[in-house]
This record gives structure tokens, C-alpha cells and sequence, in this order.
């Protein structure tokens, strides 16, 4: 469950924010431009990210003045205003002195921060930073400011709310139509288009090269060499600025850090503030693990032709998709012609697989399924373990219109109104000894659906 939303008092400005791990460390972060409390934790790679952080430090986060949760205010909050919400929710949360982790332009404000109030500041992490944000005779690694002012203009606000902007913040995510849709419902909660275009304005403003000398805290700079959004030139320039500051340059084009190799991201984070640079330690819950694919794909696309066969493969994946939506499976990926998605119960993946497998012939295509409940590693979007390999080939036992599942899957939705007759002993490929297999003949449809 994410975090409780609560609101600190910064002036007569409600700032929400929330709370949450268990380490020895305390830590403030502040978000890029927008943000949403409640709706980042929806975000498997952002939600896995926090999740990593608070396993070694207690962490405070909240959303800016005019974004997310936090009070609308008339006009784009000052860097000053900025620094006060920070130390309203440090108050709230009880924390004396934190290190500051601040991301992209959120990073700004914590440079500020540290060299304002070192009293309060015990380390400063900077990823995706820049100490101005246009160019300038003596700063030639940002883009010039009409150039900016033109991409607002004719990029940005005509397309906000459409998830345009996860070209440039999450590159590596771009092809991906969940991500793109989230990124849109992202943009939509966090902020209006007029109040993006008035943070745009207030960031072309925004220069701070003149406190970096003046900070005394141990600093370390990340950067992705290719990051689209911020020239890893400046921030090269900006680690060399910061007295005895630390500096390391990271593979990828992500600016958002929870995309792309976040586990290095973390570990460098880790090493830095606790002294102690861990392997990724893989997440692993407990889900029901489905697979689903077309019988005899390969005959049909070749009987009806590709343009045929590529409208078909559209109508197939939106018929499952409605299905994963109604009855509460997360999409992991598609496998050309199947899914492979996971459930947090197994009475809904049953259901779910019945489903599906029943409104296929309508399409006039057959699909078969598989089911297994297992532990799970989590592995940024991706999931693995011996779980999804005993799915996969609990699958490829099945037949046309079958939906198979192993003996746990049973065991575990008794009580449910699911009907399961046996279907053997069978050796899987792979996987050590034999497995009870179980079909799914029937489910009570109307129940355990989400809304």
C-alpha cells in the first residue's frame, strides 16, 4: 500500500507529502518539475525505486506548491518559497537534518538548500542536475533560451496531457502504449497546461551557479551520458564546481532515474550515503503467473495474410487487455501472439484466463492459457523465476480452448466457485519431477471482477 498523504503547514500553503521507510538514514527527495503522491506509487518502475530507497534510509517526499496534492497558488513558487515548502516538510516529518536527493530541476532547489541552510543538509545527491537552465557565454552546455521557449510553445503545451513528454524524460519507455497512457494521466493529475507553462517560464530563470562554492556537504553527481533532457556536460561542469564533490557518469538516455538501469542508479545512491554498495537485491512477492497464446498462429497469419493477420493481432490484443483490466492483472509484456501477465490472487487469473480463452473464437481464432501462483522476481517492468518458467510450460501443455493450471493454482482458489477437473501428471520441460495439471472447466464470471 503506498504511503499515508499528509499536509505540512508553509505558510497558509498545504504542502502534501508523505513518509515512508524503515533506515537509519534520513532523506529528503525532491521530485522534477510535477509530480503526484498518490499516483506515482501506480508506476511499477517509480513505486520499485522508492520502495529500494526506503529500504536504507527514511525517506520524506512531497509534492511542490501548485503540483500534485499541494495548494493551488496563483504563479510558479520561488526558488525561496521552494526551500521553505522543504523545510515544512522536513518540521512535519520530524526530520532535523536529511541528506537531499533532488532530481533534474528539482535539484536546483537543493543546491540552494545546502549552501542556505548547511545546518540541516548531511549529504546532497544531484542526478539528471543542471546549475542554469539556458545558455550563456560561459555556460555553453544548455540549449538557448528562444530554443527552449519554441519547444514549450509548439511541443509541449499543445500536447500536455497526451503523454508526449515521455519522448524525452523516458526515451527507452517511448514504444511502450501503458507507459505512454500512464505518462499522459500522469501529466493530467500533476498539473494544468497553464501551470506547466508557468513552471517553464520560472525554470528559464533559473540560475544558481553562484551558490555552488558555496557548498560544504558531501555531494555526489550522477549523470546518464545520454540523457536527452540535460547535457551530461553540465553536469560535469557542476560537480567541479562543488568542493570535494564526486562525480559518475551512468549508460543510458533515461533522465527519469526509475527508467532504464535503475539498480545503478541505487547502488551508486546507496554506497554513497551509507558507506555500503549492495548487489541489486531482486524484489520477490508471492502472484498467480498467466500465459496465453494463439494455437496454430503460424498456419493462420499464413492463410490470411499479413495485413489481415495484423488487424486480427490488434483485435486479440485488445479482447485480453479488457479482460486484464476487468478482472486486475498487471500486463508484464506481450509475446507476439500472447501475453504474459500476473495477478495478485489466483481465483482472478482463473477467471481472467477463462475468459479470455471463451471470446477468442468470436474473433475466429483459438487461444490456450496457463496458470501457476509462485514467488515472482520483480525485475523493473519485467518479472522472472521459477515461477513464470513453470506458466509458461504449463501453457504449452494445453490445447485449443483449454486453460491449464498447476495443482497450487487449485489448492489456492478452493472455495472460489472455480471448477477444475484433473488433467494428469506431466513432466514439464525443464522443471524437476512431475506436476499435477488441472483444467479449468468453469468460473463464476461475475464475481472477484474489478470495476
Amino acid at each position: 500500500m503506498p504511503p499515508e498523504t499528509r499536509y505540512a503547514r508553509s505558510g497558509e500553503v498545504g504542502i502534501a507529502y508523505q513518509v515512508f521507510g524503515e533506515g537509519e538514514i534520513d532523506l529528503a527527495l525532491a521530485f522534477p518539475f510535477i509530480s503526484h503522491l498518490d499516483l506515482m506509487w501506480e508506476s511499477p518502475a517509480q513505486a520499485r525505486f522508492l520502495r529500494r530507497i526506503g529500504s536504507f534510509a527514511r525517506v520524506v517526499v512531497f509534492d511542490r506548491r501548485g503540483v500534485g496534492l499541494s495548494d493551488p497558488v496563483e504563479g510558479a513558487p520561488t526558488l525561496e518559497e521552494r526551500m521553505d515548502d522543504l523545510r515544512a516538510v522536513m518540521d512535519a516529518a520530524g526530520f532535523e537534518r536529511a541528506a537531499l536527493l533532488g532530481m533534474s530541476e528539482g535539484a536546483t532547489m537543493c543546491m540552494l538548500f545546502a549552501a542556505t541552510y548547511p545546518d540541516r543538509t548531511s549529504a546532497l545527491v544531484l542526478w539528471g542536475a543542471m546549475a542554469r537552465s539556458t545558455r550563456a557565454s560561459d555556460y555553453p552546455w544548455a540549449p538557448e533560451r528562444e530554443a527552449v521557449e519554441e519547444a514549450q510553445e509548439e511541443l509541449v503545451a499543445p500536447l500536455w496531457g497526451q503523454g508526449a513528454t515521455i519522448d524525452i524524460f523516458a526515451p527507452s519507455m517511448a514504444g511502450d502504449p501503458r507507459a505512454r497512457e500512464f505518462q499522459a494521466r500522469f501529466e493530467r493529475q500533476a498539473a494544468s497546461p497553464m501551470r506547466v507553462g508557468q513552471l517553464s517560464k520560472m525554470f528559464l530563470d533559473t540560475d544558481v551557479r553562484g551558490a555552488l562554492p558555496l557548498i560544504h556537504v558531501p555531494t555526489l553527481v550522477l549523470h546518464r551520458r545520454n540523457d536527452r533532457a540535460v547535457n551530461y556536460r553540465a553536469a560535469r561542469w557542476l560537480a567541479e564546481q562543488i568542493e570535494g564533490s564526486r562525480y559518475a557518469e551512468l549508460e543510458g538516455e533515461d533522465h527519469f532515474p526509475w527508467v532504464g538501469d535503475s539498480d545503478a542508479a541505487l547502488e551508486a545512491i546507496e554506497e554513497f550515503l551509507t558507506g555500503v554498495r549492495p548487489g541489486p537485491t531482486p524484489e520477490r512477492v508471492l502472484a498467480t503467473v498467466l500465459f496465453t497464446d494463439i494455437v496454430d498462429s503460424t498456419r493462420l497469419a499464413t492463410e490470411i495474410g499479413d495485413r489481415r493477420w495484423r488487424d486480427l493481432l490488434e483485435e486479440h490484443h485488445g479482447v485480453v487487455r479488457e479482460q486484464l483490466r476487468r478482472f486486475g492483472g498487471r500486463e508484464i509484456k506481450t509475446t507476439g501472439d500472447g501475453f504474459l501477465a500476473t495477478f495478485d490472487g489466483p481465483t482472478r487469473a482463473a477467471e481472467c484466463a477463462r475468459a479470455i480463452v471463451d471470446e477468442m473464437p468470436s474473433l475466429g481464432i483459438e487461444v490456450r492459457a496457463g496458470l501457476h501462483t509462485g514467488e515472482v522476481e520483480l525485475i523493473g517492468e519485467d518479472v522472472g523465476g521459477i515461477a513464470v518458467h513453470v506458466a509458461a510450460r504449463i501453457a504449452a501443455l494445453a490445447g485449443a480452448r483449454t486453460v491449464l493450471a498447476s495443482r497450487t493454482v487449485r489448492d489456492l482458489a478452493a472455495g472460489s466457485g472455480v471448477g477444475f477437473d484433473s488433467y494428469g501428471r506431466h513432466a514439464l520441460k525443464g522443471i524437476a519431477d512431475e506436476w499435477d495439471i488441472y483444467s479449468v472447466a468453469s468460473t463464476p464470471l461475475s464475481a472477484g471482477a474489478v470495476a
